[in-house]
Formats: structure tokens, C-alpha cells, sequence
């Protein structure tokens, strides 16, 4: 209990930092602390699903950069306005794509950049724990997935920028980037969004469901004599790690 209480002590004094942090520190700082919470989110979905459920993936970068480039699309789209974005008129485009235009709306760019990327996992993690696929070969499938990803992203010049990805991003809900207010803004933002992903990790680990990705995690063949699908625990997790 003591230890607990002393966990929460020193969650509270980080969380109390971070909200002080945008008062003092300049406007790079503070965009690098942004990147820095944003990193840690990541970390904590990996946490969740190597951590506690002993499943190494080595693509989980893949969910975070999924739901990263639905939010540059919108930031683009918005940067652009009504003209074409800038990489499709070098590529040979002449009007937006069709999947291009939801992205119009700040809302559909994150709720359906999480969603697509809960999606992917999903499909994933469906062929891979239906087979029964565990330990380095899951490894192994995920860092593939990686790639395929990355040489996809990077061939479809036209629609994703390619190499250079999505560049020039001057605007975010209408507020220049470059506006030090901003960058206060986002940092806190996205300290709420750790909170919460925190909170909720916090509450998902100490559940039955949390017990239940520690077993499976120490011995899965017991999970499954113990009347368990761990196919299916596995999925969930997965799909939970790609949504944070």
C-alpha cells in the first residue's frame, strides 16, 4: 500500500511539472516536451501489451504513425485551403482524392485516424492469434508489418508525400504554429491526453482483465486449461495498445 501511495506521490509531481512547464520554458523546449509526452503514450501501449502481456511488438510504431499522418492530413488540408496540397500538383494530381476529403473535419481525423489504426490491429491480430502464432515469430510478423507499411507509405508518392511524408504544416484548428501560445496549448493538451491514457492503463491492469494478461503472460498454457481463449485476450490487448 505504502508503495502505491508513493507511485501516486511521484505520478502527481511529474503531472504537476508538466503543467507548470508551459509558464517557463521557451518555444523550443516546449515543443520538444511536447514530443516527448507524445513518445509516452507510445510507451505506455507498448508497456501494456510487452509489459504485461509478454507480447514483443516490434511494429508498434506502425499504430502510433497511423493515426499521426490522419491528424497531418487534416493539418494539411487545412494548411492548403481550397488549393490542391502542394506534393499531389508535383505528382501529377489535379483534383483531392476521394479518401482526402473527410479529412476536411479535425473530429474524423482523430477519431477515425485512432479508428483506423484500432482497425489494422485488429485485422492483424485476428490471422495472427487465430493461428496461434506467439513469441519471436509474432516478433517477427510485426516488424514485417513495419515495413510493408513504410515501403507502402513511401511508393504512393502522390497520395502521401513519399519520402518527404507531409510537409509545410502552417496551421492547426486555424492557429499559426508558430504562435508561442500554441505551442503552450498543445503541450497541455497533450499532457491531458497522457493523464488519461495513464488512467485508463492504470485501471485496465489492476482489473481481472489485467490479471489475466499477467497469467497469459507467465504461462499461457495454463490460461488456456483454465477455460480462456488466450487468442482472443490477445487480440483485445492488441487492439487496445494500437488505440493509445
Amino acid at each position: 500500500m505504502a508503495s502505491a501511495a508513493g507511485a501516486l506521490a511521484d505520478a502527481a509531481d511529474v503531472l504537476l511539472l508538466l503543467l507548470l512547464a508551459p509558464l517557463v520554458l521557451p518555444e523550443f523546449r516546449l515543443n520538444l516536451l511536447g514530443k516527448f509526452v507524445t513518445y509516452a503514450i507510445a510507451a505506455l501501449a507498448l508497456d501494456l501489451i510487452w509489459g504485461y502481456s509478454g507480447l514483443l511488438s516490434l511494429g508498434q510504431g506502425v499504430f502510433f504513425g497511423v493515426g499521426a499522418y490522419a491528424m497531418a492530413m487534416y493539418m494539411k488540408l487545412e494548411s492548403s485551403g481550397d488549393k490542391l496540397p502542394d506534393f499531389m500538383g508535383w505528382s501529377g494530381l489535379k483534383e483531392l482524392p476521394w479518401f482526402w476529403a473527410p479529412f476536411h473535419s479535425a473530429l474524423f481525423a482523430i477519431r477515425d485516424g485512432r479508428g483506423a489504426a484500432m482497425l489494422l490491429a485488429g485485422a492483424i491480430g485476428y490471422m495472427v492469434f487465430r493461428s496461434r502464432i506467439t513469441g519471436v515469430y509474432f516478433s517477427i510478423i510485426t516488424q514485417a508489418l513495419a515495413l510493408i507499411i513504410s515501403i507502402l507509405f513511401i511508393g504512393q508518392q502522390p497520395y502521401t508525400g513519399g519520402t518527404n511524408g507531409i510537409t509545410n504544416l502552417t496551421t492547426l484548428f486555424g492557429m499559426p504554429l508558430e504562435a508561442t501560445q500554441h505551442a503552450a496549448r498543445a503541450v497541455l493538451i497533450s499532457v491531458l491526453a497522457l493523464v488519461l491514457v495513464y488512467v485508463l492503463c492504470v485501471w485496465l491492469t489492476g482489473s481481472r482483465f489485467g490479471r489475466l494478461l499477467v497469467a497469459l503472460r507467465d504461462d499461457e498454457t495454463r490460461v488456456r486449461f483454465s477455460g480462456y481463449d488466450p487468442g482472443r485476450v490477445k487480440l483485445v490487448v492488441f487492439v487496445l495498445a494500437a488505440g493509445d
